[in-house]
This record gives C-alpha cells, sequence and structure tokens, in this order.
C-alpha cells in the first residue's frame, strides 16, 4: 500500500507539511501522451532531510476501454483457460499432489504470511524482529532496541534482551537457534508452563522464520552467558555452522540479540526500499504502548551527512500518545489515564475531550498489537463511557429529562481513546490480528473503565460538566439533522429521480466498473462529460468549494447541497452507519481537480469529508485521485503530455537545438479539449490514477485536524517552518519536496 511519488509541480502554501508533504500531491508521476515520451520516469520517495530515492516504476494495466463496461469478455477468457487447463490434466493422481517441506510454503505463498510483496510486506518484515524484541521487552528483559536501515538495503534489529536460546532443541536435534529459524510453528509464545513469555504479540511461531525464508542473506548474533554466537542463513536455510567465542572481561554480562537480513529480490515484485517514516510511525507507537522501553531508528547513507537518527522514549505512555494525537485540538480538560491489573489482563486506558472535534478516534491496542478492527477491550470501553455518563448525567441532573438518553455516538463526540491491554492468551479473529475477540476481556475493561471514571468524575464535577455538555450539543445537532438525515435514507440511489441534477450518469448499474468524476466547476465538468466513456463513466461538477466538515456538526453538513449531491449520488449512506459497500454506485471515485491553488484546496476539503463521513471508503480502496497534464508541447504533427516542469525540461532537451515547437499550459481542466481530457486524463488504457489508503489512523487523524481544523495557530506554524521547501522556477510555479509519512500514501495505479 504504501506509495513511491514525484514532487508535484503546482500546489499551495497551505499544503507545505501535511497535505503537500503527507499526502496531497496535486501533480504528477507519469505523462501520457499522443506519442509517448521516450524517457524513463523514476519515481521519488521524499524524506525529512529531503534525499531522493530513485526506484524504477512498474506499469500495471487494468481494463481497456472496450472491456470496461463487459465483465464478462473476462469472464470467458478465464473460462476457456480453465477448460484448456482441465483438459491438460485429465490424469489427475498422486503425483499432482505437492508436499512443500520446511520453509519451502513460505517461499511459494509469501503474501499468505507476510500479506504482499510490494512495500507492505517488505515492511512486515522489519515489523516481525521488530515485535520479537518488544516481546522481550514487555516481558521485563529488555529496555533498549537499535533498528538500522543500512545503505546496502538491510535491516538489522538489535535488543538487549535474553538472546535467542542456542542449545541443542530435544525434538528437532538442531540448535534451538536454528530451530526457530528454519522450522515453521517453531517458538516459545504458545502459552502454558512451557512458554518463554507471559504476554507476548507473537502466536504462532512463524515470524522470524518467514523473514528468513523471504531473506537472500540472514545473520544473527546472539550474546548470552558470556558468549557470543554468530550463524549465516540464505533463502531459509543455514550456510554456516553456529560460531561461538568467549566475550572479554568487560562484556561478559552483555546479552541481547541482533538479526541483519537481505530482502530476497526474487520474491518482492517492488524496489527492496525501506521508507524511514513508515517504520518511525511503527516506532512511535510501539513507545508510547511500553513507557518503559526505548526504541533508536537510524537510516544511513552512502553520504553520512545525511544520515537519519531518531530515539523515542514516552514516559508518559498512553497519556502522551493521546496529548500528541490532540497537538492541535482544543482540549476540555486534561488527559484522563490509569493503568491497573484485574484478573490476570493489564489494562492501559488513556482518553481526553476536544471541543473543537465532532468526530471520535478510539484506537485499540492487544500486547501491543494494532487492533484496527477493534475488539472486545473497545467494546468494553464504549460500553461504560455510554453507561456511566449517562448515569452521573441524571445524578447530578445534567440531564433533566427521564426520556433522554444519551448514545454511544453523542458521549464520544470530540473523543479521543486510547485502550491497551496486555492478554496472556490473546484469541485474534483471523491471520491478520485486526480485531480482539477474547470475551473475558470485554468484561474486565468494562468495569476497570466505569469504575476509574465514575471516581473521576465525582471528583471533578466541572469536567463532567464541560462533558456532558458537549454530548448534549451533539444530542442536539442529532436531532437537528434527523430530518436530513431520514431524507438522505428515503432517497433511494437507484431511482434516477432522486439523484442530483447535474450527476451525468453512466450507462452501466454495475457498481464494480462503473466509476465517477468529481470535478471542478460547471466548464470542466462540460469537458468531462463530452469526453467521457457513457458506458461506466459518470461526471458530478461542484459548485466552488464545499463545506469544511472539520469544522461544522453534523446538522450544517446535511444542510449543505453539495455535501447532499456527494451522499446522494454516491450512495454513501448515513454517517455512523455501518459501510457497506455494495450500497455504492461506483467503486471508483475519482476526484480530478484543476492544478492550481484553488484545485488542491477543493481537493482537501473533498479528502476531509470522505475520511470523516466515511473513512471505510479508503479502506476498501475506492478513493482516487486523477493526475491531468501541465503541459502540452507540439512539434510538428506530434503532441507530448508532460506533468510537472521536470518532464518539460527532460523533454525540450531531447529535441535538437534548432527545432521549433509549442507549448501550452493548461491552467485549468476547462480548456482542454474534451477529447485531450480523454487521452490524457480520463482513457484507462492511457492515464494515472492515484489511489489513497490510510496506513496509519492516528497520524492521519493528526493530519486532517492540522490541516483542516480550527487551530490557525498551528497551520502558521507549519508553513513558517515549511517555507524552506518551496523552490521557485522560471515560472514561478511551486515545487515541493514531498515526504511519504505512515499516516496516508498514494498507491500508484495506471489504470
Amino acid at each position: 500500500m504504501a506509495l513511491l511519488l514525484r514532487p508535484s509541480s503546482s500546489s499551495y502554501l497551505l499544503s507545505l507539511r501535511f497535505m503537500a508533504s503527507r499526502f496531497l500531491a496535486s501533480s504528477s508521476l507519469h505523462s501520457s501522451s499522443v506519442y509517448p515520451l521516450s524517457f524513463s520516469r523514476p519515481s521519488l520517495i521524499f524524506k525529512p532531510s529531503s534525499v531522493r530515492v530513485n526506484s524504477p516504476l512498474k506499469r500495471v494495466s487494468n481494463l481497456s476501454t472496450q472491456n470496461a463496461v463487459s465483465p464478462r469478455a473476462f469472464m470467458s477468457t478465464s473460462t476457456t483457460e480453465a477448460l484448456q487447463g482441465s483438459a491438460s490434466s485429465k490424469a489427475y493422481g498422486s503425483d499432482q499432489i505437492q508436499v512443500l517441506q520446511g520453509l519451502d510454503p513460505v517461499r511459494k505463498r509469501p503474501g499468505m504470511y507476510i500479506g504482499s510483496t510490494g512495500p507492505r510486506g517488505l515492511h512486515h518484515l522489519v515489523y516481525e524482529i521488530l515485535d520479537n524484541a518488544v516481546d522481550e521487552a514487555q516481558a521485563g528483559f529488555a529496555s533498549k532496541i537499535d533498528v538500522v536501515l543500512h545503505a546496502d538495503g538491510s535491516v538489522s534489529i538489535t535488543d538487549n534482551g535474553r538472546g535467542i536460546p542456542t542449545d541443542l532443541h530435544p525434538a528437532t536435534k538442531k540448535s534451538s537457534l536454528e530451530t526457530v529459524l528454519t522450522v515453521l510453528h517453531a517458538g516459545g509464545k504458545f502459552g502454558g508452563s512451557s512458554s518463554g513469555y507471559s504476554v507476548s504479540g507473537g502466536l504462532h511461531g512463524v515470524g522470524l522464520s518467514v523473514v528468513n525464508a523471504l531473506s537472500e542473506a540472514l545473520e544473527v548474533t546472539i550474546w548470552r552467558d558470556g558468549m557470543e554466537y554468530e550463524q549465516k542463513y540464505a533463502r531459509g536455510n543455514p550456510v554456516t555452522t553456529l560460531l561461538s567465542q568467549i566475550l572479554p572481561p568487560e562484556l561478559k554480562d552483555h546479552q541481547g540479540t541482533r538479526i541483519r537480513f537481505w530482502p530476497d529480490k526474487e520474491v518482492f515484485t517492488t524496489a527492496i526500499q525501506f521508507d524511514y517514516n513508515t517504520i518511525a510511525g511503527r516506532i512511535r507507537e510501539l513507545a508510547f504502548l511500553n513507557p518503559k522501553l526505548t526504541i533508536a531508528l537510524k537510516k544511513e547513507d552512502s553520504d553520512p551527512d545525511k544520515d537519519q537518527y531518531n530515539e523515542y522514549f514516552y514516559a508518559g505512555g498512553l497519556i502522551e500518545y493521546v496529548t500528541w494525537l490532540n497537538t492541535d485540538k482544543k482540549p476540555l480538560h486534561d488527559v484522563v489515564g490509569f493503568r491497573k491489573e484485574k484478573e490476570g489482563i493489564l489494562i492501559d486506558v488513556a482518553l481526553q475531550w476536544c471541543s473543537d472535534a465532532y468526530s471520535d478516534t478510539m484506537l485499540g491496542y492487544a500486547n501491543s498489537i494494532r487492533t484496527v478492527d477493534g475488539g472486545t477491550h473497545i467494546d468494553g470501553t464504549k460500553a461504560a463511557l455510554t453507561r456511566t455518563l449517562n448515569s452521573l448525567g441524571k445524578k447530578s441532573k445534567s440531564i433533566k429529562d427521564k426520556d433522554i438518553t444519551l448514545s454511544g455516538e453523542h458521549v464520544r463526540e470530540g473523543l479521543t481513546c486510547v485502550v491497551s491491554v496486555k492478554v496472556p492468551n490473546p484469541e485474534f479473529e483471523g491471520q491478520t490480528k485486526t480485531r480482539l475477540g477474547n470475551p473475558e476481556v470485554r468484561k474486565v475493561v468494562d468495569q476497570s473503565v466505569q469504575e476509574y471514571l465514575t471516581e473521576y468524575l465525582e471528583l471533578h464535577p466541572d469536567i463532567l460538566d464541560l462533558v456532558l455538555s458537549k454530548s448534549l450539543n451533539a444530542l442536539k445537532a442529532a436531532l437537528a439533522a434527523k430530518r436530513a438525515r431520514e431524507l438522505v435514507r428515503q432517497k433511494s440511489v437507484l431511482r434516477s429521480s432522486s439523484l442530483p441534477g447535474k450527476l451525468a450518469d453512466c450507462s452501466s448499474t454495475n457498481p464494480e466498473e462503473s466509476e465517477i468524476f468529481i470535478v471542478e466547476g460547471d466548464s470542466a465538468g462540460g469537458s468531462a462529460k463530452q469526453g467521457r466513456d457513457r458506458r461506466f463513466q459518470a461526471i458530478l461538477p461542484l459548485r466552488g468549494k464545499i463545506l469544511n466538515i472539520e469544522r461544522k456538526d453534523e446538522a450544517a453538513m446535511y444542510k449543505n447541497e453539495e455535501i447532499q449531491n456527494l451522499i446522494l449520488g454516491l450512495g454513501l449512506g448515513v454517517k455512523g452507519e455501518d459501510f457497506k459497500k455494495e450500497a455504492l454506485r461506483y467503486h471508483k471515485i475519482i476526484i480530478l481537480t484543476d492544478a492550481d491553488v484553488d484545485g488542491a484546496h477543493i481537493r482537501t476539503l473533498l479528502l476531509t469529508f470522505f475520511f470523516r463521513y466515511q473513512r471505510a471508503l479508503f479502506d476498501e480502496g475506492c478513493i482516487y485521485v486523477g493526475v491531468p497534464p501541465l503541459y502540452k508541447v507540439e512539434r510538428g504533427k506530434q503532441a507530448y503530455y508532460c506533468y510537472d516542469d521536470a518532464e518539460l525540461r527532460k523533454l525540450q532537451s531531447s529535441f535538437p537545438s534548432n527545432a521549433s515547437y509549442n507549448i501550452q499550459r493548461f491552467k485549468g481542466l476547462g480548456e482542454m479539449m474534451p477529447t485531450q481530457l480523454w487521452e490524457t486524463t480520463m482513457d484507462p488504457e492511457q492515464r494515472l490514477l492515484k489511489q489513497l489508503v490510510v496506513e496509519d489512523a492516528a497520524e492521519a487523524n493528526v493530519v486532517f485536524s492540522s490541516l483542516m481544523g480550527s487551530r490557525v495557530d498551528f497551520r502558521k506554524e507549519l508553513i513558517q517552518n515549511s517555507a524552506s521547501m518551496i523552490n521557485l522556477n522560471h515560472d514561478h510555479q511551486a515545487n515541493f519536496n514531498m515526504k511519504d509519512t505512515p499516516s496516508m500514501k498514494w498507491n500508484r495505479y495506471e489504470i
């Protein structure tokens, strides 16, 4: 999901740190032209130090125009191939049954173990080793972890824990080290009296062996019992014996483990490049969750002056985490937090309400693993919050009407809450560990949160009044918006009569093959309507800038006409209700705006709306950004399209010195002829779309709050701090050195 991206050639000052550097790139990765450019276009990942790292791009083809609304063409082809395959394998016997041995299953199907063979899977290798080191810290045996991204593409992770055992294992007749590195489901985290850990994030005993299998080389060094042990592996197999030497007297008490690995280029489909910011985001998260642990991250460069280094240590734990999440918000009170152990489960909770926030941020962790889909610990916290505030509200007479009961949505408006539990035997739902399923955890968390919150709010009635006041205001806003919400429910998006008047719909009724372009203004809308393929492409023009819902409550949002058009036209349903992808009218929602200040601002407003109103759109991969060209260069009868100034200069340098050519600068989509818009931006065979996904919901929340919230002073500060990122060129267009962050990233698709 991570994305490699080149700098924008046009954006606006407000985007300096977050919009430009984090996720709102306003221009281009690829040039589509009538006559394709002959030179290659490397992609760049940008780091805080503005170091550029080149990596080759791979073109990914998708539906051709003629097949875009006719999946049967694909089905018939697949069926033909299946029939051919069936005919060639009529003799199905024992010879066709394969038995994979050792680590062969990992190399055969790596996606099953690490998610993908792209950037996400590549970074997952780091997380597997890092989580092992954190498990040592959670067990109380490690206090420092060092992560180094080496210049040769390798990664080393060192901890000062107990060190992996090296003695002979009775079952495998190999050293314990070789056993955990070469045998799947071998480890010390299966629980019971023979387990080496009371609490751990690892459950299946596959992490280290998977990293070994998917690395072209791996080196392990262990310090234990006054000895140093070393062994080398290649693609899962040991290439040296376990070597040992006695440590000098001054290091005889030194202990720990260092794993250094080189990912296998034969396995991964993208360049072997580790993103400093992506890994830093995960490390920061782990440091917040483990307040006694220090984690250092270093990225080495061939130029030592460009090395990067950060150390993460947060003695305040989750209280500091919530403070960081609410940096640019207006809190109603100081962060409230507690840590306690009950029935063998360690519970750590921190929370804070903010006056200028209209949505909640609930983050859950189990044994330091982020449970993206929540689970019983989050359910217990939500139930306790709702019940406690209703009880205290009626007890304090703040809720005077006995018939009024605050719902969980009203109670949690403006709440930032982080819940971390350490469970001896966690039950995760699914291989991805995105939801905790232990039923006993809900009861323990529910009781603990209720007891602590009741006691705290009774001792601080002023804070109780502020929180109840915000919750009651949320209830009033919800009642005021009820009519508009019912209107959204009643207007079936399947009936054309209920669709926005400006929507130019497509003829296809299959959402999977349908796409909608949200364009800026009637002029661009007119060109897009004329240039589109009516069979599967719909156009929705917007009238100016939509409402910034980061600063508005639900009632104001539902009253806004443009917001209503988006909700009805796209089939988004009602905010707060469970997202159903099948209810969407289009599975590709493409934002297409001008390459200028207003266009970038409109794109930002739309992304804010989608993130706050229906975040699941990003999880389902439905949000895209279209990339229009900036220049058209005509030389004789040939036409070239360039997407930024760098491409233009490269094209010009490829012409003879005496060449005659004409350059047209597109200032808006409305200036482009329909055929030009189709060729460069809408044609599935030539266009480039950038898909947006959220990899770190916590940091993405900070991004939107900082960029679109009510705190002007924070935006002013980020503009001042990021002023050095601007490089004015000859035509005064601003080029930004954009930096990837783990929060939101572009996925590259030439679709």
